[in-house]
């Protein structure tokens, strides 16, 4: 009796994983549109279609994709797809690495929020 609980703690364990998953590869596909916009000043639709940056932000995006359907076959959606909101707190990090945005005290207190939002949601799953 005791492995069933292990066991579906062991699914969800692994869901959760592969939807964090889902998060950085998510912020890694916008910070490279970001490069890529940059570096499209006037760009025209098959610019758009053609660009390396954009093609890998696509293909990261589609990967990401593939491994929420994974995630989604054994995980609950209602635990699940929360966490994909960490992405917004890897974007603000990642941009002020690389483009040297600013992080105001209202964007990091937005931050904490949504990271506070996903731990209590979280918590749902360890019940």
């Amino acid at each position: 009796m005791q492995e069933k609980p292990s066991a579906a703690r062991a699914l969800l364990e692994h869901s959760v994983l592969l939807v964090f998953g889902c998060t950085i590869l998510g912020a890694a596909a916008q910070i490279l549109f970001k490069f890529g916009a940059i570096h499209l000043p006037k760009p025209t639709p098959l610019q758009i279609l053609s660009s390396p940056w954009l093609l890998l932000g696509y293909c990261l995006y589609a990967l990401s994709t593939v491994l929420m359907v994974l995630a989604l076959r054994k995980g609950q959606l209602s635990i699940l797809y929360p966490i994909i909101s960490l992405t917004y707190v890897w974007v603000a990090l990642l941009s002020m690495l690389i483009f040297k945005e600013t992080l105001n005290a209202y964007k990091a207190i937005g931050l904490l929020i949504v990271v506070a939002g996903v731990a209590v949601l979280g918590r749902d799953g360890r019940t």
